[in-house]
């Protein structure tokens, strides 16, 4: 059985379970014939003669537990390279890279609170020109394209508020209004298990493989997958000279993350669709947001481009702050943390905590009010995680609460203000 296929959606990867055991990992690379890749911590390598070396000569520029993790991340992303970073943040500072002095950045206007700081630290630094558009409106997208376009950064589902953008109809719409401009997605929230950018017609695809990739809170990370020859090649680059690049140990953990990777995918899926489905018919919850439920405003475009759906789900709470911070005080199986994708779950206030920095008009208009939390629905028992959110939400709502007035909005683009975008 080739793997587990949801009604609806696109059927899985195929050989994706084999390609994670097996690609890179062949015993034959090593003289022990070690079938689990040894960690290999030296950082210099002897040389056969001046300037001479073997397949490696300084663990800056490449090491064999950091090439068992490049080509088995490969495979799962359906590429054909891979390049490991010392951090999610790492490899986006890598990919901005590319860009020269009055280039131009067009990013979705959701997008991860990490990445909009750095791409606006740059633009001030560096002269680079940056917009932010709703990129589920490909009119917006397209208007957005300039001659000084170089970039367009995606990123779905959004963080935090889930909102799907259609990758293959965005790649679509830049690629034909402008030759050379990349597409990079960022794929964090889904993992390759569910989602494949490249093959949806994105340049670059990256992923904080600290999260679903790894899987298990103990690993910083990044990864970046393209499939162009000279693009590679700039990256590698970058890469060894920037210097951003992982430590053999925690390749060496990610690479064992991956192989269990097909298997962690399923549950969170199972458990974030049984919590999803339980907040959504909850008397204390306004509003959920999950795409893998039908309500989900992009739901025929997860089905369209994705195999599944990870176990990131965002809701309001009925009430106010106090509300949600009650909320997350009482919560005993979920653990209030930053991050995400690991098995155990996680809760977070994104007003409060993720998207703090962020300016408080812009919150508003995304949609991270301080009704809104965010968790990442981990691999316990579903029956205690249902448990635990039920009595966590019974403690921090009172069952008199009256419906509130103005309840919380859909946020379409249409309801935003246009100056936002562009």
């Amino acid at each position: 059985m080739a793997g587990e296929s949801y009604p609806g959606f696109l059927p899985p990867f195929e050989r994706f379970a084999t390609d994670a055991i097996h690609v890179g990992q062949e015993p034959e690379q090593w003289r022990s014939l070690a079938v689990v890749p040894p960690i290999t911590l030296t950082t210099v390598f002897e040389q056969r003669a001046p300037g001479k070396n073997e397949r490696y000569k300084y663990i800056r520029c490449g090491n064999p537990t950091q090439d068992c993790l490049e080509k088995a991340a490969a495979a799962l992303d359906g590429a054909k390279y891979c390049l490991a970073f010392s951090s999610g943040m790492g490899a986006i500072l890598n990919i901005c890279h590319l860009l020269k002095t009055g280039d131009k950045i067009v990013c979705t206007v959701d997008v991860y609170g990490g990445a909009r700081e750095l791409f606006e630290k740059i633009k001030e630094e560096f002269n680079l020109k940056v917009v932010y558009v709703d990129c589920t409106d490909l009119q917006k997208l397209e208007a957005a394209i300039t001659p000084e376009t170089k970039l367009v950064w995606l990123e779905s589902p959004t963080n935090p508020v889930l909102k799907v953008i259609d990758i293959q109809a965005c790649a679509d719409v830049v690629h034909r209004k402008q030759k050379g401009v990349l597409v990079a997605v960022d794929n964090s929230f889904m993992s390759p298990y569910f989602q494949r950018p490249l093959s949806l017609g994105a340049d670059i695809c990256v992923s904080s493989a600290t999260k679903y990739m790894n899987g298990h809170s103990d690993v910083l990370l990044g990864l970046v997958s393209v499939n162009r020859d000279d693009l590679y090649e700039r990256l590698k680059s970058l890469q060894i000279r920037l210097g951003a690049v992982p430590s053999p140990f925690d390749c060496y953990m990610c690479n064992r993350g991956l192989k269990t990777l097909h298997i962690r995918m399923k549950l969170h899926f199972h458990n974030g669709l049984a919590v999803a489905k339980f907040l959504e018919t909850h008397p204390r919850v306004e509003k959920v947001i999950y795409p893998g439920l039908s309500s989900h405003p992009q739901y025929p475009v997860v089905l369209k481009q994705c195999t599944g759906v990870s176990g990131m789900v965002s809701f309001y709470i009925k009430g106010e702050k106090e509300n949600a911070i009650a909320f997350l005080k009482n919560l005993k199986v979920f653990t209030l943390a930053f991050s995400l994708g690991s098995y155990e779950s996680l809760a977070e206030h994104p007003a409060t905590m993720s998207h703090r920095s962020m300016d408080q008009d812009l919150k508003n208009r995304l949609g991270i009010t301080d009704t809104l939390i965010r968790l990442s629905v981990g691999l316990e028992d579903e029956e205690d995680l249902i448990k635990d959110l039920d009595q966590a939400l019974k403690a921090a709502v009172s069952e008199e609460l009256p419906p509130k007035n103005n309840p919380q909005p859909t946020f379409s683009s249409s309801q935003m203000d246009p100056g936002l975008w562009i």
